[in-house]
């Protein structure tokens, strides 16, 4: 046979066209409907065939079409107003600018190990990424001066293939940066930006890449360059791939080679929001570069910038802390903490819950808690539960005052709604529907969509669902070798008139993906009941060390094999964004059961209600807050178990009894003209309260309000005139400290607690010895509230109590007062905080006295 020589001929963009460049070069693309369809109109099966990434389409397309449409005056009409639509976008006033002027330097620079843009830059996982890629897209539609920060992964993670008996594969693929929207950052005219950090007995080099998305840069970094040893150029091939080590190094890159990067672009954030605790060391090379540029020692940089930093919890599950073992960690960080004055054991105090216990793994979401002031769960439960799970770094603080708040996540509206659902919302809210932060009193408007046109509107983008299930089930056939009948057979496989319930999200063992199959003959009466068939559609990947998870999906796998549910159950493989968004908009029913309280947010089930589809979960996350019986159903009453195999036995019935009793005869009652009213009202009930209330434009804009705002302030505050407030901020900390311990409440006297009716008051004094602290530098409390059948104060009130008098023997005297509001069991403590200079109490571990 002759060897053939291969080359590869690319296509001549026109002139005509070469706006579509400009376009593929900015993500906001992505959520332009419009943009979109420029891309697809070129070819629509070379679009879906690569990946739907444009500069890869650009030069896969036939010179033939593009000459034809350059000459096509309806196709560069449409050209013309997508670009003047993107110019308009990118310099209109947004709701930052109306609120705050024009936007000055960067607010704020956003770190996050993965970022969920779009399915053509895969470098995302899951969740987590996809919240961090709607919050920049948020942003940009904000007008809020805010930049991104992650790494840029060669191999992205893994694509996933499932073998006959439903085993998982994984395999990687290259990102190939001339196929993708990255632009090298120069340092100079060809020259490329890198940024170098010091690893054991070498420095590892890391170039930059920015991404465009609407107004907002997003700056990757990558070690994969000549200069760097082999084993470092492989530092970023994989996403949470490798080994412990290649977690440190990752996360140095992030954290360190991050801000040093923006650094070298001249860029200086007035606060820093740190995504979970990937980015931690970003906190320690803040502090680093003040000392040096400032002169300060080790407490005054920090205090200077713990007061600009923010940082967000995502997970109550212990593996998703990253924790490290101290001997990995000392040759990567010797020599660095020795430049700042820091001592090793110091340092692991940092990343401790106990700092004296020298047994304890360095952990990254302990060391961002700690160097971060404004620090928030994703969700009103989460915030409770990370209170209550990291309670030991504030011992002797009642959890309810732990100081770990809540924003709740939320999803960017125009990436996840539906064409369909867009052109019939515009139509009747009007064409501003969509103007960030929604306008919760526009969409009370929703109420009057005649019930037909949004069930149209529904049956629309099941039947893209349909198409899209197909074909992947046929590609899934056929890359499986399975007999032609079977692949064939796929193009029969969903049935659009059927109730579509979806579940897709990471296989994580807490998720139960498999939780509906426990009673394997009770489902399939449910899915193969006459006249009211139910179909199950799957999707997602378990971690490849999550052995548990791969079994949920093999378990799955069988049941979709079993004759009698063919077809009624289904999983698609290689879950990502696309995929994502066809089950978003077009199923009927979105399945959640995860084992509660583990469910930080689950930000799936927004999306579903935000294309109208009802919810069916247990009481978990964000549906905590957004559940109403008028717009889905839960599962159990909010119970918290300890026993699991319990738990999953309740749970898994009352999935089965929603299902038959309500779920499945509800969807399937219909009036005269064949429309499910009832079923119709719940549609509308989400699209009229669950939509506004959970989108990325509320998220970003309480984010901004309750954390960038004040941050940057108390950080430009802490900076003035050559850092004074800092030093005195460390002077005083060092003061407290050394005091703290001399700190005591002596006496406490009250008048008699008999007799006592509602509306009547409880004077309180006491003595207290400062230990040289001024009175006015602490806050002294009357800690009361209703005692619990143990003899706790629950649902505790706090009156402060006012100094009148000092004694002689250097002791202080404060008097106070306890309401009676309610009648009952009731108790009351004292306790003494310290108030810093400005007279704010602090909430920093240890820093309390109870009496």
């Amino acid at each position: 046979m002759l060897n053939v020589r291969t080359f590869t001929v690319y296509p001549v963009l026109p002139e005509k066209l070469e706006p579509l460049l400009t376009l593929s070069r900015n993500l906001w693309w992505t959520w332009n409907e419009e943009a979109v369809d420029l891309f697809r109109r070129i070819d629509p099966e070379l679009w879906d065939g690569c990946g739907h990434q444009p500069r890869l389409l650009l030069k896969l397309a036939s010179q033939a079409r593009l000459d034809r449409l350059a000459g096509d005056a309806d196709y560069l009409d449409r050209l013309e107003r997508v670009q003047e639509k993107l110019t308009a976008y990118c310099r209109c006033r947004a709701w930052f600018q109306e609120g705050q002027g024009e936007a000055g330097p960067p607010l704020t620079a956003y770190f996050s190990a993965e970022f969920g843009l779009h399915e053509s830059l895969p470098i995302y996982s899951g969740g987590l990424g996809v919240l961090a890629g709607d919050h920049l897209k948020a942003a940009s539609d904000l007008g809020l001066p805010l930049v991104g920060v992650g790494l840029f992964y060669r191999y992205g993670y893994f694509h996933q293939h499932l073998d006959r008996e439903g085993s998982q594969v994984e395999n990687y693929r290259e990102n190939r940066v001339d196929e993708l929207p990255l632009e090298v950052v120069e340092a100079a005219p060809g020259q490329p930006l890198q940024v170098a950090v010091d690893f054991p007995g070498r420095t590892v080099l890391a170039r930059v890449w920015r991404v465009q998305v609407g107004r907002i840069d997003l700056f990757l970094l990558d070690t994969n360059r000549d200069g760097n040893r082999e084993e470092d150029r492989r530092i970023t091939d994989n996403l949470y791939g490798g080994d412990e080590e290649t977690r440190i190094q990752q996360e140095m890159i992030l954290g360190i080679g991050g801000h040093r990067a923006l650094a070298a672009m001249g860029i200086e954030p007035r606060c820093c929001h740190m995504n979970e605790g990937h980015s931690a060391f970003l906190g320690l090379e803040r502090i680093r570069v003040l000392m040096e540029r400032e002169g300060l020692s080790w407490q005054e940089a920090r205090a200077a910038l713990v007061p600009a930093t923010v940082f967000t919890t995502h997970t109550p599950v212990p593996a998703g802390n990253d924790v490290f073992p101290p001997e990995l960690l000392r040759p990567y960080f010797a020599a660095y903490l020795e430049g700042m004055g820091i001592g090793w054991e110091d340092f692991l105090r940092l990343g401790r819950t106990d700092p004296g216990d020298g047994s304890e793994h360095f952990c990254m979401t302990v060391l961002a808690l700690r160097l971060a002031r404004h620090r928030n769960g994703v969700s009103r439960l989460h915030g409770a539960v990370s209170r209550n799970m990291w309670k030991s770094l504030w011992p002797e603080t009642p959890e309810m005052e732990i100081p770990i708040d809540s924003v709740t996540n939320g999803i960017h509206t125009p990436t996840w709604i539906g064409p369909e659902l867009k052109e019939l919302l515009a139509r009747h809210l009007g064409p501003a529907w969509a103007e960030p932060p929604l306008a919760p009193e526009l969409f009370r408007q929703v109420e009057a969509i005649p019930d037909e046109e949004l069930w149209q509107v529904h049956r629309r983008a099941k039947t893209r669902l349909a198409r899209h299930v197909r074909r992947c089930l046929e590609t899934q056939h056929r890359r499986r070798g399975d007999c032609p009948e079977v692949a064939e057979s796929a193009a029969r496989a969903f049935d659009p008139e059927a109730l579509t319930i979806g579940f897709a999200r990471r296989f994580a063992s807490y998720k139960r993906g498999s939780l509906i199959f426990r009673d394997l003959e009770r489902i399939t009466r449910i899915l193969t009941r006459p006249g009211e068939r139910v179909q199950l559609l799957f999707a997602g990947k378990a971690h490849p060390r999550n052995e548990e998870g791969k079994e949920f999906i093999r378990r799955i796998h069988r049941a979709a094999g079993d004759p009698g549910l063919r077809f009624a159950v289904i999983f698609l493989e290689d879950y990502d964004m696309d995929l994502a968004r066809h089950l978003v908009q077009g199923v009927d029913l979105w399945l959640n059961n995860p084992r509660r309280p583990l469910e930080a947010s689950g930000t799936s089930g927004m999306k579903v209600a935000a294309n109208g589809g009802p919810n069916l979960s247990v009481l978990d996350g964000w549906w905590c807050e957004g559940y109403r019986p008028e717009r889905g159903w839960a599962i159990g009453g909010g119970e918290t178990w300890e026993d699991r195999e319990e738990q999953d036995r309740a749970d898994a019935r009352a999935i089965y009894e929603l299902l038959e009793t309500e779920v499945v005869p509800q969807f399937y009652r219909r009036d005269g003209r064949g429309i499910p009213r009832e079923w119709v009202a719940r549609m509308k009930a989400n699209l009229a309260g669950t939509l506004p209330e959970f989108d990325t434009g509320r998220m970003v804009k309480e984010y901004t309000e309750k954390y960038y705002l004040p941050a940057a302030t108390l950080g430009r505050a802490m900076l003035a005139d050559g850092c004074r407030r800092a030093r005195a901020e460390a002077a005083w900390q060092e003061r407290v400290l050394g005091a703290w311990q001399g700190v005591a409440i002596d006496r406490v006297e009250s008048e008699p607690c008999t007799a006592l009716t509602v509306g009547g008051r409880i004077q309180v004094k006491a003595a207290l010895r400062l230990a040289g602290l001024d009175a006015g530098e602490v806050a002294v409390e009357i800690y009361h509230g209703p005692l619990t059948e143990e003899g706790r104060i629950d649902q505790a009130q706090v009156n402060p109590m006012r100094l009148t008098g000092s004694n002689g023997d250097g002791s202080f005297t404060f008097a106070g007062e306890i309401p009676c509001l309610d009648s009952g069991r009731r108790g009351y403590l004292l306790r003494v905080r310290p108030r810093d200079a400005v007279g704010r109490i602090c909430t920093d571990p240890g820093l309390i006295k109870w009496g």
